[in-house]
């Protein structure tokens, strides 16, 4: 590479860099929002920069039950608390309150960015033409969670599925389990079944399968990464008699995936 392009590139990306400083970081608005994943649960599996980000606000927004599991990071702050499906009021509230010159923490569990708090909170922002800086803090997904305590099933190729029809057609939810079925991809089921809502695990199972053997290796998690916390090994034939409710995570298997002692692996092909 000549050292005329090799200049040309290095300028674009110091440009890239100041842009992407200058998102985040030089508003004229004094108040800031750090949308944070707080990790599964325990605090064990919340990162170092949530916490600092956290112990940076002055407020701190959540649903009800994750609010308490910060509660040792939380002390002498403001909280904000809501129930669940009052998600767009919570974003706004913590919105305003950063117009207002507050630093605010809005957490979620997981990661924000996977079914969480961050898409909305932008959505809003611009949806509002908020110049408040958004600093979205990353978190360990319960998916992830439950793949290390369940042993390595997502070392391959896979997909994140929510079954909640809630926000999503449920026809366009059993597309998408058609289509990743039919793939062989490992999976991961978030919010799998209610008390109101149960034909829906029933049916994903039915469509895998239609694309893969009974004896598939499923995991279960519940309340993974809590004190609560149940890790549950079956098969594809079996599962959806296991105690399965909102906070459980599935993890179906592909028709590479196989048990090796108490040990869920998804193999990634290199031949062992």
């Amino acid at each position: 590479m000549s050292k005329v392009n090799r200049g040309k590139i290095d300028r674009e990306e110091e440009r890239m860099q100041k842009k992407s400083v200058q998102r985040n970081q030089d508003r004229t608005c004094p108040g800031r929002i750090f949308v944070v994943g707080i990790g599964p649960g325990g605090p064990l599996d919340r990162t170092r920069r949530a916490e600092e980000a956290i112990a940076k606000s002055t407020v701190v927004a959540g649903y009800t039950r994750y609010l308490e599991l910060v509660r040792d990071l939380t002390a002498g702050k403001e909280r904000i608390a809501t129930g669940m499906t009052r998600e767009v009021e919570r974003c706004r509230m913590a919105l305003e309150r950063a117009e207002a010159g507050e630093i605010v923490a809005l957490i979620s569990s997981g990661d924000p960015g996977v079914y969480g708090m961050a898409g909305l909170v932008l959505e809003l922002a611009g949806a509002t033409g908020s110049i408040v800086s958004i600093e979205i803090v990353p978190g360990v997904s319960a998916a992830n969670a439950l793949a290390a305590s369940l042993g390595a099933p997502l070392m391959c190729d896979f997909a994140t599925l929510s079954l909640s029809d809630l926000l999503v057609p449920w026809e366009t939810i059993r597309g998408r389990l058609e289509a990743v079925a039919a793939a062989d991809l490992v999976v991961a089921l978030y919010n799998p079944r209610s008390q109101k809502r149960t034909r829906q695990l029933d049916e994903a199972a039915e469509i895998f399968r239609r694309h893969r053997a009974g004896t598939t290796p499923v995991g279960v998690g519940i309340a993974v990464g809590t004190p609560e916390e149940k890790i549950l090994l079956s098969d594809l034939e079996r599962f959806r008699g296991l105690p399965i409710d909102m906070r459980s995570i599935v993890i179906i298997g592909n028709s590479s995936t196989r048990r090796i002692a108490d040990w869920f692996v998804t193999p990634r092909g290199y031949g062992v």
